[in-house]
């Protein structure tokens, strides 16, 4: 029988999506297959503490949710892709051979330090394999504003916005407001840059609103987005794949409310999903090729989610935004839309993983070193 892989699952984190990354964490850890994989939770906390996730005595499906996780073994990140264990280290030395190497890491972590490319930078330091994208592309799709500017570069449909620094605001509020209101119409939507989850965002329809929003923002990343209300239907794509990556059946978001806000999403349940998408062939086709298109844009791998307004008035397809670290929570749209493609999580776990590996030892390949290779050491 084959070895077993040890799968690192790494949640928590220190973004305001730390609750969402603990659920999605659950879901992957239950739908691991167990033949297949050792799991070892890592956790870290709110405050950037990192720890193994797992209580004594505990099980595979239980991790470590406290916090911070008093009774779980603290560990410290390391980058040396020399070391035993090359992802962390155990801080009590008794127990440090019980840990060993890592075979794969699979981030779940949602937001700042750990969808926008810190994270992935230290795994590429530390010479593990990990699932989804790069240091580049985990950056790129995290902030809407350069998200935006590469699928333009490509000649992708995008909604008008335009972008303030927290600086701005703060110094000249009503100046901002002022800018907005010469550039876009209302209603427009509000959002932090660098964040996920619908986490800070507000529909203004006013001078009044608009400040409130902004100033919401701000709260929650230096660079704000100020987008145009787009009338229409929201429609969900999931992406799978490195080189040569495969788009699943669309699925549709109905709001609850007047947008499909955090509360909508995990707290009240209010939203329904349509898997699939109530769309004509030819209009499922455009998502799916958009879908990659803006998944290749910005140097994405592994998966993302890419999510699209349908306009009411023009039937034409505007791309909202890519996310590089979907959820992976019981009501997540990513699995769901694979599911609905024939896919299981099961089977979605394992295809991850094997994107990882694969693109890990494509990485492999590359020279780092002008010396001819028989001089190298």
């Amino acid at each position: 029988m084959a070895r077993k892989l040890r799968l690192g699952v790494l949640f928590g984190g220190r973004s305001a999506e730390h609750e969402i990354s603990i659920r999605s964490a659950q879901n992957v850890i239950a739908s691991a297959d167990p033949r297949k994989y050792e799991i070892v939770p890592i956790a870290i906390t709110k405050d950037g503490k990192w720890h193994l996730g797992m209580l004594p005595g505990g099980t595979q499906d239980k991790p470590c949710m406290e916090e911070p996780p008093s009774k779980s073994v603290e560990v410290v990140p390391t980058a040396s892709p020399t070391s035993d264990s090359p992802l962390i280290q155990v801080t009590r030395s008794e127990m440090y051979k019980t840990l060993g190497p890592i075979d794969v890491i699979f981030p779940v972590l949602h937001g700042t330090f750990g969808e926008d490319g810190t994270v992935q930078g230290l795994l590429e330091l530390a010479g593990i394999p990990y699932v989804g994208a790069g240091v580049l592309g985990s950056s790129a799709g995290m902030d809407k504003d350069v998200m935006k500017r590469l699928f333009r570069e490509r000649g992708l449909p995008v909604g008008p916005y335009t972008v303030f620094r927290r600086s701005d605001f703060e110094a000249a509020p009503d100046a901002v407001c002022r800018i907005v209101e010469k550039t876009l119409p209302y209603p427009v939507f509000v959002k932090p840059a660098n964040l996920g989850s619908s986490v800070g965002i507000s529909k203004a329809k006013n001078r009044k609103a608009l400040k409130t929003a902004l100033a919401l923002a701000a709260d929650f990343d230096r660079k704000i987005l100020v987008e145009k209300a787009i009338v229409g239907r929201e429609i969900e794509c999931a992406v799978l794949g490195n080189e040569n990556p495969e788009a699943s059946i669309p699925g549709e978001i109905i709001p609850g409310g007047e947008f499909y806000d955090y509360a909508a999403k995990y707290i009240k349940d209010t939203a329904q999903v349509m898997i699939p998408a109530r769309l004509t062939k030819a209009q499922i086709k455009r998502v799916q090729q958009l879908a990659i298109a803006g998944f290749q844009a910005t140097e994405c791998a592994g998966m993302a989610r890419v999510d699209f307004f349908l306009e009411k008035k023009t039937g034409k397809f505007f791309l909202n935004e890519i996310n590089t670290l979907p959820g992976f929570t019981s009501i997540s749209m990513y699995p769901k839309m694979w599911e609905a493609s024939g896919m299981t999580y099961s089977k979605l776990i394992d295809r991850l993983v094997e994107l990882a590996l694969d693109l890990h030892r494509e990485k492999t390949r590359t020279r780092y070193s002008l010396l001819p290779e028989k001089t190298r050491k």
